[in-house]
C-alpha cells in the first residue's frame, strides 16, 4: 500500500465509525479497499464507465445508468461479479493492481447484503480542480495577535491553531541553546566561546536578530544550505570505471560552487531555476552561468539515453514542482491528472539536449578541467510515446511536440534562441585562439632550436632533396639526429601555418552577412585546405622517419634473446609499413585543389530550441501554484525537522491539504513578493518565537501538550534534531581549530576525508564514492534524497570513537584548553562550552572530575595497561603526561555526547 493510501486509511479509521450487522464498518473496511483498489480508474481523476467509487453514494449511480451494486443482493451485483471474475474481466485488471483477497471479497459481499450502509455526510475525494495544491496562491491574512503574544506572522498563524487545540507554546530557550541551534542551522558550525559570551551578555530579540543577519551574511551560509539544496537537486560528482565516465560529468563541482555562491549572494530562486534549466539559452557566453546547467548534466547516463531522459523528467518535476510526472511514463497517472502523453510532451522539452565540456583558458585538456554544461545538440529530433513505457515500441506515427502538464493552466511559450558565434563555436574565443597559436609557436621554436645545432648549408642542401619518406638508401644520408630535426621542424612549421589559416577561414566564415566578403572567404578556405593537406603530409613524414629509426634500432639491437629480437623487429616493421602507407595517402592528397578542411573546433547548432527556457519560465511563473509552495516547504523542513507538507516531492492528489495550509501559502507569497529571496524566508523563520522555543518544558506542560499533540504537529515546542553527517565531521574539526575554511575548488577524493581537513561539502559525492563517516551518519544518496532519514546504529558511536580524525582532534583540543585552563574544574567547564555550547550541570561536573581522576590514575601505571594494536594511525600522538592524556580522553568522550551530535 503506497504512502497516500496508508494516510487515507489512517484518516478514515479515525473518523466516527458506523458499524452494522456483522461488525462491518464502511469507513474502516470498505472505503479504504475502494481507495486502494479502485479509485485510480473510478475516482475524482478518471471515471471509467462513468463510475466513481470514492464515495458510497456513487455506487447507486445516476438515473439511466445501471447500478453496480444492488442493495441486499450481492449475487445480482455487477460489482461483486467483476471483482471475482477471471483474469480477462477481473477488476482491478491484471497489470493495474492486485485482485481482492478472499477476506476483502467476503467483506464487500456482506456489506452489499447489509444494504451498503455508509455515513450520509460522507464527502467524496476532491477533484483535481478542487485539489489544494493546484489552486492559485492567494496570500492569507495573518490572524490577529493576542495580548502579550508575539506579533510575528508565523507565530500568529500557529498561535491561533494552538489555541484551538488548547495547546500552550513552550517559552524561549536559553541563550546558549538558541545560539548553538541557529549557528548550526545557518552556517553548519557551532558557536565559539566568545560568541556564546557575547550573546549571553545581550540576548534580547534585537541582539538575536543581529546574530541572524551576521550568520546569513557569512560565506559559510552558502556551504551549509548549499548541501541542503544539493540533496534536493541530486548533486553527484562523476562516477565510472577508471577514466570512463558512466554517470554525471567531470568537473561538475563547478555547479556545486555555483550553488554556494548563488545562495551567498541571495540570487533570486526563480533566476536560479532559469539558470539551471536554461543557462546556455539565457547567457551562452557566460561560464559563470553555464556551470549552473550542471543540474541537467548531472543526469548523464552513458549506457542508455532513455534512463538519462527519464531521470531528467522525473527529478526536474519532483525538485521544482512536487509532481510525480514519472508515474505517467507507462500509462496515465493513477492518482494525478497527468496523461501518459503529457509525460512524453514533457520529455520532448529535453529531447534535443546533450552534454559537452567547454574549454577554459589555461587548460586545453578538458579531462583535467573545463565546464560541464548542456546544449541542444539535436534541435530537430522527434519524441515518440512508448507504448506501455517500452522503449522498444515507440509510436513513430505520432511524434509529439514539447509541452507541460495542462492541469496548472499556465502559458508555455517556446521561442527558439539564436546563439552568438562563440556560443556554438567556442573554439573561436580569442583566448583559446591565442593559447592554441602560442602553443604551436612554442613547439615550432623548440624544433627550430634543435635544428639550429646543425649548419645552415647542410640543412638547406639536404632538406631540399628530402621530399619523400626516408629510406635506408638516401643519396646523401645525414645523421639520424639531423634528419629528425629537419622533419620535426617542418612538421611543426606547417602545423602552425595550418592552424593560422584555418582560424582565418573559420573567423571569416561566421562573420555577419553584411561583413562577409565571399571572394575573400573562398580564397581563405582554399588556403586553409591547402595548408592542412601540407601539414598532414609533413606530420606523416615525421612519423615515417621516426618509425624507420625504430626499425633500424630494433635490427641493430644487441638483444641476446633471439625470439624477443625477432618480435621487436616484426613489430617495428609493421609500424613502419603502416606509416609508409599513410604518407603515400597524404602524398596523393597534396595534389588535390578542393576547399575541404577541418574547422579548428567543434561547431554546434547555431540555434537552441528555447524549450528549456520556456519550461523554466513556466515553472517560475508567478501564478504557478506549486513552485513557491514546494520551495518554502523544503526550507521549513530543514529549519524545524518536519515539513508543512509531509511528502516533499509529491504535492499531487495523494497529498492531503496540510494542517498549516494558510501558513504555507503565506510563506509562499512572501517568497514570490520578496523577489524570490530565500534569505528573506530564512530571516522570517529564524526570528519567529516559534523557532526560538525550547525543546523541553515543565513536566506539567509537557504532559498536557503531549496528551493532545504528542507528535508536535502544531509546533508548540522545538524538535530535537540529529545533525547531518557533514556537520558532525565539520564540527569535530571546527571545535579543535583544525577546520580548513578554504572555499570552492575541485572535488577532493572521498578517501582523503580523514587527512584533508576541508569542509565535507567539498569531498567527492557519487555512487560508491562517499566518505565512510558520511554514509554511517546517513549522508544523502546521490541518486535521490529529497528528505534525509536519520538512523541510530552502533557504527555511529564506533565511527566517532575510532576515527583518527576525532582522536587527533580531541588530543589537539585538549592541549589547547590545557594551556589556559589546566585546573580540572576549569578544564571541564571550558570543554563543555567548546563542544556542547553550555556549561556542565553539577552532576556532569562531578562525573567528569571522577573520570579525570580515574583515568589519570589508570594511565600513570603503564605497566598494568594492556597494549591494543589497532589499525588507526593518528596524526597527533597521545600526551605523555597521564593528567593531560586523561583530558584527551574526556574530550573524546564529549565528542560522542548526544548534545554534540544533535541540536536542541
Amino acid at each position: 500500500m503506497n504512502s497516500y493510501l496508508v494516510k487515507l486509511f489512517v484518516i478514515v479509521t479515525l473518523l466516527p465509525t458506523f458499524t452494522y450487522g456483522e461488525d462491518i464498518d464502511y469507513l474502516r473496511d470498505i472505503k479504504p479497499m475502494f481507495v486502494e483498489k479502485c479509485v485510480s480508474c473510478h475516482g475524482p481523476v478518471k471515471q471509467e464507465a462513468d463510475l466513481r467509487l470514492d464515495a458510497a453514494k456513487f455506487i447507486a449511480r445516476e438515473e439511466g445508468l445501471e447500478p453496480v451494486a444492488i442493495s441486499g443482493h450481492p449475487e445480482k451485483s455487477l460489482l461483486i461479479e467483476r471483482v471475482t471474475s477471471s483474469i480477462d474481466e477481473r477488476m482491478p485488471p491484471e497489470g493495474e493492481g492486485e485482485a481482492l483477497t478472499p477476506k476483502q471479497v467476503k467483506l464487500l459481499r456482506e456489506w452489499v447484503r447489509l444494504g451498503m450502509p455508509a455515513p450520509e455526510d460522507e464527502e467524496p475525494l476532491p477533484t483535481p480542480d478542487e485539489h489544494w495544491a493546484y489552486q492559485k496562491i492567494v496570500r492569507p491574512k495573518a490572524p490577529s495577535a493576542e495580548n502579550g503574544k508575539s506579533t510575528h506572522p508565523i507565530d500568529r498563524f500557529l498561535a491561533k491553531q494552538q489555541a484551538e487545540q488548547n495547546l500552550k507554546a513552550v517559552a524561549r530557550t536559553n541563550p546558549e541553546t538558541l545560539l548553538r541551534r541557529v549557528s548550526l542551522d545557518v552556517v553548519g558550525l557551532p558557536p565559539t566561546i566568545k560568541q556564546l559570551e557575547a550573546f549571553a551578555a545581550n540576548h534580547s530579540q534585537e541582539a538575536y536578530e543581529s546574530v541572524v543577519n551576521q550568520l546569513l551574511d557569512s560565506p559559510q551560509y552558502g556551504e551549509r544550505w548549499g548541501r541542503h539544496w544539493m540533496d534536493v537537486w541530486r548533486y553527484s560528482d562523476w562516477n565510472g570505471y577508471k577514466q570512463a565516465v558512466r554517470g554525471s560529468q567531470r568537473h561538475i563541482w563547478r555547479w556545486r560552487d555555483w550553488i554556494i555562491e548563488s545562495l551567498n549572494e541571495d540570487k533570486s530562486y526563480d533566476r536560479m531555476i532559469v539558470e539551471m534549466l536554461a543557462g546556455d539559452e539565457v547567457a551562452p557566453l557566460d561560464p559563470e552561468i553555464l556551470r549552473a546547467t550542471g543540474f541537467l548534466a548531472r543526469n548523464f547516463h552513458n549506457s542508455n539515453r532513455n534512463i538519462w531522459l527519464d531521470a531528467t523528467v522525473e527529478h526536474t518535476a519532483k525538485a521544482f514542482l512536487g509532481m510525480t510526472i514519472n508515474c505517467a511514463r507507462c500509462h496515465d497517472h493513477k492518482f494525478d491528472p497527468i496523461a501518459q502523453q503529457e509525460y512524453y510532451t514533457f520529455r520532448a522539452i529535453f529531447e534535443p539536449h546533450n552534454v559537452r565540456t567547454d574549454r577554459l583558458p589555461g587548460q586545453a585538456n578538458i579531462t583535467k578541467d573545463g565546464i560541464a554544461r548542456v546544449f541542444d545538440k539535436e534541435p530537430a529530433i522527434e519524441t515518440f510515446l512508448y507504448r506501455r513505457g517500452d522503449e522498444k515500441h515507440p509510436d513513430k506515427e505520432n511524434p509529439l511536440a514539447a509541452g507541460v502538464v495542462e492541469i496548472l493552466g499556465l502559458p508555455f511559450e517556446v521561442q527558439p534562441v539564436g546563439l552568438p558565434v562563440k556560443g556554438f563555436f567556442p573554439a573561436l574565443s580569442e583566448k583559446i585562439q591565442q593559447e592554441d597559436i602560442a602553443r604551436l609557436e612554442a613547439a615550432y621554436k623548440k624544433t627550430a632550436a634543435a635544428l639550429g645545432k646543425f649548419t645552415l648549408a647542410q640543412t638547406a642542401k639536404n632538406d631540399k632533396a628530402f621530399t619523400g619518406p626516408p629510406s635506408p638508401s638516401l643519396p646523401e644520408k645525414l645523421s639520424d639526429e639531423h634528419q629528425l630535426a629537419i622533419v620535426k621542424n617542418a612538421a611543426a612549421k606547417t602545423k602552425l601555418a595550418s592552424l593560422r589559416a584555418r582560424y582565418a577561414a573559420d573567423r571569416t566564415k561566421f562573420l555577419p552577412a553584411e561583413k562577409k566578403n565571399q571572394e575573400e572567404l573562398d580564397q581563405l578556405v582554399k588556403t586553409a585546405a591547402k595548408a592542412e593537406r601540407l601539414a598532414n603530409w609533413s606530420a606523416a613524414r615525421s612519423t615515417t622517419f621516426q618509425k624507420w629509426r625504430a626499425l633500424d634500432s630494433a635490427r641493430s639491437s644487441d638483444e641476446k634473446n633471439a625470439g624477443k629480437k625477432i618480435a621487436a623487429i616484426d613489430k617495428a616493421q609493421k609500424e613502419f609499413i603502416a606509416a609508409r602507407t599513410e604518407i603515400a595517402k597524404k602524398q596523393v592528397e597534396l595534389s588535390k585543389t578542393d576547399a575541404k578542411y577541418n574547422s579548428v573546433g567543434a561547431v554546434h547548432p547555431q540555434q537552441s530550441t528555447g524549450r528549456r527556457l520556456a519550461l523554466a519560465n513556466w515553472i517560475v511563473h508567478r501564478d504557478n501554484p506549486l513552485t513557491a509552495r514546494v520551495t518554502v516547504n523544503h526550507i521549513w523542513l530543514r529549519h524545524f525537522g518536519t515539513p508543512l507538507v509531509d511528502n516533499v516531492f509529491d504535492f499531487g492528489m495523494r497529498s492531503p491539504q496540510p494542517l498549516h495550509h494558510d501558513l504555507l501559502d503565506w510563506l509562499a507569497s512572501e517568497l514570490v513578493e520578496s523577489d524570490w529571496s530565500m534569505k528573506h524566508i530564512h530571516r522570517l523563520i529564524l526570528t519567529s518565537q516559534t523557532y526560538q522555543q525550547a525543546s523541553a518544558a515543565s513536566k506539567e506542560l509537557l504532559a498536557h501538550n503531549n496528551s493532545i499533540d504528542p507528535d508536535n504537529h502544531y509546533y508548540w515546542r522545538a524538535n530535537v534534531q540529529r545533525l547531518e553527517s557533514e556537520i558532525i565531521r565539520d564540527s569535530v574539526l571546527h571545535v579543535s581549530n583544525q577546520l580548513d575554511m578554504t572555499m570552492s575548488g575541485p572535488d577532493i577524493d572521498f578517501s582523503e576525508g580523514e587527512n584533508v581537513l576541508r569542509r565535507s561539502v567539498y569531498f567527492r559525492h557519487a555512487y560508491e564514492k562517499q566518505m565512510l563517516m558520511m554514509t554511517i551518519f546517513d549522508a544523502a544518496s546521490p541518486n535521490e534524497c529529497y528528505r534525509r532519514s536519520p538512523s541510530i546504529i552502533p557504527q555511529q558511536a564506533l565511527a566517532l570513537s575510532n576515527s583518527q580524525l576525532s582522536i587527533s582532534a580531541a588530543r589537539s583540543l585538549a592541549a589547547d584548553i590545557n594551556k589556559t585552563h589546566s585546573e580540572p574544574r576549569a578544564f571541564i567547564n571550558q570543554s563543555f562550552l567548546t563542544l556542547l555550547s553550555r556549561e556542565p550541570s553539577n552532576d556532569e561536573m562531578t562525573a567528569c572530575q571522577r573520570f579525570l581522576q580515574s583515568q589519570e590514575k589508570l594511565l600513570s601505571k603503564q605497566d598494568n595497561l594492556t597494549k591494543v594494536e589497532g589499525n588507526v594511525k593518528t596524526k597527533v600522538e597521545p600526551a605523555a603526561d597521564p593528567a593531560i592524556r586523561a583530558c584527551e580522553n574526556l574530550i573524546h568522550v564529549l565528542m560522542n555526547h548526544n548534545d554534540f551530535t544533535s541540536v536542541r
